[in-house]
């Protein structure tokens, strides 16, 4: 792990959207036929999508970032001869859940390791349940045991915007008799619906409700063909913070998804004062994307509201840390997902921000952080911080590291990270040209 880095200089090429890889594998799978995935993100959490599809009776084999996948259809999924291990990753347990539920001939258990085991399940079984499905929990979490059923449609309210519990539900509907609709309380990532449309599935979306004709467990649904995964906006948003903070940065991150559900956080910088500017827009598979260019910033404290937080989720943690490096008081309001995330991950941005010497005060969701005025000025501490399987903590703690004279110490960095940027280190040290 790099520490206090001179300079941090040049482009960076990001590894695949992991929403979107878990999402491109999922519906190649779903259609019949043969698809090839590029520029597929190759951490533990989008493998193991990859691995419990295998057990279905999908063929798929990936080199480096291409994946080749060969589908007899979704109706021609086996039952799996062993329980499906889900890792660490939420989004493959809650999508896989919903298709599982909705195949007649299915019978699967859903498990995974100890961080996922502790993570909220009833948010998409109970309402599952009221489409006539069986499923088996222990007290709402994992594992999961499903009996699969022909589904009915059914309107679904969500207490919490979430785009995995709304991707259940719509991939479950999909294949249910009738019409299906969910309700957001605000817009979350819609990946989903955008993959939906364009394979030519019919799908009314109108901001915050979504409505989708069911087409049957027997549909038919074509192949992806050849897609194109842009880069992760929740990996940039390190980079480009670490590129903030650094008194002596400049880097160009390239090629990821600008999708306006994903990029919350480039618009908390920009209010900061952050010197980041949107270079090269395009469209991919149906996604906005583009780079952007950041640079060494002064940065000024913000305020993040509920209605902003499900466009920078993921990417709250780092945000913690360029607050806590901005003159004044920031408060963040509405983040009580956060604390069913890989861990209490608001717990432990405290954690981390009192070792690195950083003022704050926190309540059951919400967070107050009194900014040191630059990342210099953190402490210089040697402190041990545990960020266990949550990868977004890891990196959180390893930007500290490289922009001031902290030297907070992490075990299981390498594991941690491997759950999305396995080459996150060593992208950084290019940067650094160490």
């Amino acid at each position: 792990m790099l520490n206090d880095a001179h300079h941090l200089r040049g482009s960076l090429t990001l590894p695949g959207d992991k929403s979107i890889s878990h999402r491109a594998l999922l519906f190649a799978a779903l259609g019949t036929g043969r698809s090839v995935l590029t520029g597929l993100g190759t951490g533990a959490d989008v493998l193991g999508t990859a691995h419990c599809l295998r057990q279905l009776g999908v063929a798929i084999a990936i080199a480096d970032d291409v994946a080749h996948v060969h589908s007899p259809g979704f109706s021609g999924w086996l039952t799996p001869a062993h329980p499906l291990d889900c890792g660490n990753s939420g989004t493959t347990m809650r999508l896989l859940l919903g298709l599982l539920a909705a195949h007649p001939r299915m019978t699967a258990q859903l498990d995974g390791d100890a961080s996922l085991r502790k993570r909220p399940m009833a948010r998409v079984v109970d309402p599952l349940a009221t489409m006539g499905a069986q499923i088996a929990a222990d007290l709402g979490r994992p594992p999961l045991r499903v009996v699969g059923q022909t589904l009915h449609g059914a309107t679904h309210v969500l207490p919490v915007a979430s785009a995995q519990v709304k991707s259940a539900l719509l991939l479950a509907g999909l294949f249910a008799v009738g019409e299906t609709i969910v309700q957001e309380p605000l817009p979350s990532r819609d990946h989903t619906e955008r993959m939906l449309a364009g394979l030519g599935v019919a799908l009314r979306s109108t901001g915050t409700q979504h409505a989708i004709a069911g087409r049957g467990p027997a549909a038919q649904l074509p192949a992806l063909g050849d897609f194109a995964v842009p880069g992760d906006p929740s990996s940039a948003a390190f980079a480009v913070v670490a590129a903030v903070l650094h008194p002596d940065a400049a880097i160009n991150v390239c090629g990821f998804s600008h999708n306006p559900t994903r990029v919350g956080f480039l618009r908390a910088l920009e209010r900061m004062g952050a010197r980041v500017a949107i270079a090269n827009p395009a469209t991919v598979a149906g996604e906005p994307v583009g780079d952007v260019l950041a640079q060494s910033s002064v940065l000024q404290a913000t305020d993040i509201a509920p209605d902003e937080v499900p466009s920078l989720i993921d990417e709250l943690p780092i945000l913690a840390l360029a607050a806590a490096a901005a003159h004044g008081t920031s408060q963040f309001r509405g983040l009580a997902e956060l604390r069913v995330k890989e861990s209490d991950r608001l717990a432990a941005i405290v954690e981390l921000l009192t070792l690195l010497g950083v003022a704050t005060q926190s309540g059951a969701d919400w967070l107050t952080i009194v900014g040191k005025g630059s990342a210099a000025d953190f402490a210089a501490t040697t402190a041990s911080f545990r960020p266990g399987l949550d990868h977004r903590m890891a990196m959180t703690a390893a930007v500290a590291n490289l922009c001031s004279p902290s030297r907070v110490a992490m075990h299981g960095f390498a594991e941690a990270v491997g759950s999305s940027w396995p080459d996150f280190n060593a992208a950084m040290a290019r940067l650094s040209g160490d």
